[in-house]
């Protein structure tokens, strides 16, 4: 019998893997500067937390959740998403308490979703997120999205389009959902059966419909920008004002609307514009979520973050044709011909490994032919050829692969050379 990788899951190959490792160096480097320090929650918590977090009217409640019941009758679910577990942690380890605010935090690891596999889209996919929990400063929902910004410009993205918008207060909310309400009503029939359970339960979501967005009175529906009261539309203003002012550009949609329900005030998302990236246009999503602390049991506290896909940010830097400093090769690859060359061989090889340099040999006993061909597969920077003859005379002989250039080295002092030469 053969096995399969699951739909909707991938293999990271090692020649990927690296890849991979260079954008994990790089978000948390850009974390170390921002000062967000990393959390890791568990891959599956209770229910009931994306229930009362993600809300009950999203697809990923409603549609997406890998959810199963444990030996002891506890309903549990693989995490869609990583805001609820972080903001779970940060209400049970009373973080809130903590001198430091606002708490700054980032996670990185594997989500799941029971979705339509396609480009861009996997049933495990890897999210790198960001959430700042503690302070209503306009000016840290623009630090969030410059750090996300900043992720990709260091990576060399350039093909990218900002698209911001207020989703309001409470308030402002209730206020445009009435206007939804009555905007739709007269004409529900005519849209998809999710979007008719919508229309009492949460309206917005409507906005978000891939199977009705082109129907005219998604064109005509009322902008929450025209509902958005005083206080509100200054927060936006001054989000708008610290992009401006950290040299940021962005568009205002009004039409924007995000996935999750605990999402107010500030939402956003970057897109690739690059050509041929795909119908799935979007890389990084977010915003503001204040009365999600309050609602998985802690004090009022405001909140924003964001998460962005690894695998569509790979697939944007393909788009753009951008290759990743990614270092290939060893340091030493040590060739051995003779029973006691090949002992000798296993010591110097960890001897260079001690010290810092990567060093391999032959485990298959072939010959020396195809020992340097490995070596060259290997990327090897040196090669260092010890036979018979080489270990009467307690010498080694150590070949640059780029140059040529051969150069016989006492075996006594071979690691402090290597040491010497690979500065």
């Amino acid at each position: 019998m053969s096995f399969q990788i699951p739909r909707g899951t991938q293999d990271i190959l090692p020649e990927q893997a690296a890849k991979w490792q260079y954008i994990e160096h790089i978000a948390r480097e850009l974390c170390r500067r921002y000062n967000y320090q990393e959390i890791r929650t568990p891959i599956f918590e209770h229910t009931e937390l994306f229930l009362r977090g993600v809300g009950d009217t999203t697809d990923i409640v409603q549609k997406e959740m890998y959810t199963f019941e444990d030996r002891g009758g506890r309903s549990l679910t693989l995490r869609p998403e990583g805001t609820a577990a972080v903001v779970r942690s940060f209400v049970e380890n009373k973080m809130y308490g903590y001198p430091n605010q606002p708490v700054k935090l980032y996670y990185m690891g594997p989500m799941f979703r029971y979705e339509r596999p396609q480009a861009g889209r996997f049933r495990q996919f890897v999210q790198f997120g960001v959430e700042a929990l503690g302070s209503n400063d306009p000016a840290i929902d623009a630090e969030v999205i410059a750090l996300a910004m900043d992720i990709y410009h260091t990576l060399g993205l350039k093909k990218l389009k900002l698209v911001i918008n207020s989703l309001g207060d409470v308030e402002s909310r209730k206020a445009h959902r009435q206007a939804l309400i009555d905007h739709f009503q007269p004409r529900i029939h005519e849209f998809c059966d999710d979007c008719q359970a919508r229309l009492h339960k949460n309206p917005m979501r409507i906005l978000d419909c891939k199977k009705d967005r082109d129907h005219e009175l998604m064109r005509t529906a009322p902008s929450i920008l025209d509902y958005l009261n005083e206080q509100s539309r200054t927060y936006f203003e001054k989000v708008q004002m610290y992009l401006q002012k950290l040299g940021i550009a962005f568009e205002v949609d009004s039409r924007l609307v995000r996935g999750l329900d605990y999402y107010n005030h500030t939402a956003f998302e970057i897109m690739s514009e690059a050509e041929g990236f795909g119908a799935i246009t979007t890389l990084c999503g977010g915003g503001r979520y204040n009365g999600l602390v309050q609602e998985i049991g802690g004090p009022e506290t405001p909140g924003i973050g964001f998460a962005l896909s690894i695998e569509r940010l790979l697939a944007a830097l393909e788009a753009e044709g951008i290759s990743l400093p990614i270092l290939e090769g060893i340091d030493c690859y040590v060739v051995a011909l003779g029973e006691q060359a090949k002992e000798e061989a296993v010591a110097l090889v960890a001897a260079l490994r001690k010290e810092g340099i990567s060093a391999e040999k032959d485990y298959q006993d072939r010959k020396v032919k195809a020992q340097l061909k490995a070596a060259d597969r290997l990327h090897a920077t040196y090669v260092a050829i010890l036979g018979e003859d080489e270990l009467r005379k307690g010498v080694i002989n150590v070949k640059h692969m780029a140059t040529g250039e051969q150069q016989e080295v006492p075996l006594d002092t071979f690691i402090s050379h290597m040491k010497h030469v690979l500065k």
